[in-house]
């Protein structure tokens, strides 16, 4: 069987020294030596998971896509996603990749099957929330409607009030549903 190559990404929330990523790898180095997988290079973030772009997730998910390693330990998820879509987004990218996930204190560990097990789980959950959302969202637009209330911005009627191409727009509009075949504008 080939030898696992594995990549640790640590984040710590402050730069300022008071947080450690090193109480993070005292967990992963055992772990990964354990299952005698080669630590790879370790992906290091000193910044808050809130922040877009992290330089090293960024790097670390470049080099998965060039293959540099086969898993990816982390020490819990809240250090690597900022949101369940995002880690399932990026959990899936690792999958299509042929990149094992594990994350230490949440016992996720895709590398064996009840772990991807769970992961389908936690897909389907927020796949399922986003349905719930969706579908509030349109019972509240449906109770708006049935209340008379109009949605959406409310148009401009008085000409002065428009801009240059609003005015072209309905112009132009009035001039295509005029049906006497004529190409100058419908009367308002």
């Amino acid at each position: 069987m080939k030898q696992l190559r594995a990549a640790f990404y640590v984040r710590v929330s402050k730069a300022n020294g008071h947080q450690d990523p090193e109480m993070q790898f005292n967990d992963l180095r055992p772990f990964v030596t354990a299952r005698g997988w080669d630590i790879v290079e370790p992906y290091v973030d000193r910044l808050t998971g809130s922040v877009e772009a992290r330089p090293a997730l960024n790097r670390l998910m470049a080099d998965a896509r060039q293959r540099k390693f086969d898993v990816i330990v982390i020490w819990k998820l809240d250090r690597f996603a900022r949101s369940l879509k995002h880690l399932v987004m990026a959990i899936a990218e690792f999958e299509s990749l042929g990149i094992q996930f594990v994350s230490l204190r949440d016992n996720l560990d895709l590398t064996t099957p009840s772990g991807r097990l769970m992961f389908h789980v936690i897909g389907a959950m927020a796949e399922f929330e986003r349905s719930l959302i969706q579908e509030r969202v349109c019972a509240g637009l449906r109770n708006a409607r049935a209340k008379g209330r109009i949605l959406g911005r409310p148009r401009l009627l008085d000409s002065s009030q428009q801009s240059r191409t609003t005015r072209w727009r309905r112009m132009r509009g009035s001039m295509e549903m005029d049906t006497t075949g004529s190409t100058h504008p419908a009367e308002e």
